[in-house]
């Protein structure tokens, strides 16, 4: 059964590669001035999820710059926290002091679009979102946070669309086994749980398995952007065939499930057929994310299917190429595009090592 991979965008795979270096986000015009006023506030120690705050807001950063996105909303990206929210207690800048501050360094626009997205209901924002409940203009009615009778505010359809993107930028970044246990079903969450009661699922980070239901989501966040009144608004990002295709919360699920029972080496261990099938079946059920492709690209390459692995290795490099982040978080991103390239040179020149401990000596070549 063919198997529905993706075709290397070379200008995307080139755009991912300037940002790959750490240093990238330190050499952008644009976003360069902010970091030493963000850095100086020692997000660079704060605890966020499966890394710290830095590596949250420059990952975030990341994807938005491959996208494309207007100045502003990179810059809404890079603070899109820092007066906190609903959702963190970090607080970087005080919003009833240092707002002018903030309007002084990134423009009233972006700082405008920073601090209402820290102050909305950002669950309120999802579920309206996923119910597509907008405005006939793609504009939206919604709550700040606070107290009740909370306030509400009306998002600009610009706003709409900026917040669809970096939600879908923020997820990716950040989501995994461990908060999918700790926030299930988010963004409706039971608040009844008691921590005591769930003590394992607590344990961080656990096993790190990538979510499983939050691919499925960010695909109709993705094409909530095909709206009348949000379209063109703002450049589409290019995961899920330009945000035009969806996973549904099954495939999300099983597709999971398949992927880690390989990496958990719960299928048979001595030939490879079954685990072969099994990443198979994974990538048809979710062709979207390079992870399952590229250890299905390595099993193709111990099997001795050179050109089976290069399909694998280029359509995994397009996935990890347009979004800027990883979906299995075990490593980082810039890590999983290093291997997939190793093991693309290893297929294309048919390279691959014999011997168990020549895996040592390999390195990229091109």
């Amino acid at each position: 059964m063919t198997l529905p991979w993706h075709s290397l965008d070379t200008n995307l795979f080139a755009r991912a590669r300037q940002l790959l270096d750490e240093g990238w986000i330190a050499n952008d015009p644009l976003l360069a001035p902010v970091l030493p006023v963000v850095l100086e506030r020692g997000v660079g120690q704060d605890w966020h999820k499966a890394g710290t705050f830095r590596h949250h807001l420059y990952g975030v950063a990341r994807s938005l710059a491959l996208w494309r996105q207007p100045h502003d909303v990179q810059l809404l990206g890079l603070l899109h926290s820092v007066y906190g929210n609903a959702f963190v207690d970090l607080v970087k800048f005080d919003a009833n002091t240092e707002r002018e501050r903030l309007q002084g360094l990134v423009g009233e626009q972006a700082e405008h679009l920073v601090h209402l997205f820290c102050t909305m209901s950002r669950n309120q924002f999802i579920n309206k979102v996923l119910e597509r409940d907008f405005d006939d203009d793609g504009g939206m009615e919604l709550e700040l946070n606070g107290p009740a009778p909370r306030e509400t505010v009306r998002l600009t359809p610009r706003e709409v669309a900026a917040f669809i993107v970096v939600s879908m930028a923020d997820t990716i970044e950040q989501w995994f086994s461990w908060q999918e246990e700790i926030y299930s079903r988010s963004p409706n969450v039971d608040t009844s749980r008691r921590q005591s009661v769930h003590w394992a699922a607590s344990l961080w980070p656990g096993p790190m398995r990538p979510p499983s239901r939050k691919i499925s989501q960010i695909s109709q966040l993705g094409l909530a952007l095909g709206h009348p009144g949000l379209r063109d608004l703002l450049p589409v990002p290019p995961v899920f065939n330009h945000c035009t295709a969806s996973v549904s919360k099954e495939h999300d699920a099983a597709s999971t499930s398949l992927y880690w029972s390989v990496i958990g080496l719960e299928q048979p261990l001595v030939d490879l057929d079954v685990a072969t099938h099994v990443l198979e079946q994974a990538v048809r059920l979710n062709p979207w994310v390079g992870e399952p492709q590229m250890v299905l690209a390595q099993v193709y390459l111990s099997a001795g299917r050179q050109e089976d692995a290069v399909l694998a290795a280029q359509s995994a490099l397009q996935c990890f190429s347009a979004w800027g982040n990883a979906w299995d978080k075990r490593v980082q991103w810039d890590a999983w595009i290093a291997w997939t390239r190793i093991l693309l040179q290893s297929a294309e020149q048919g390279t691959w090592p014999e011997r168990l401990d020549k895996l040592n000596n390999l390195a990229l070549r091109t």
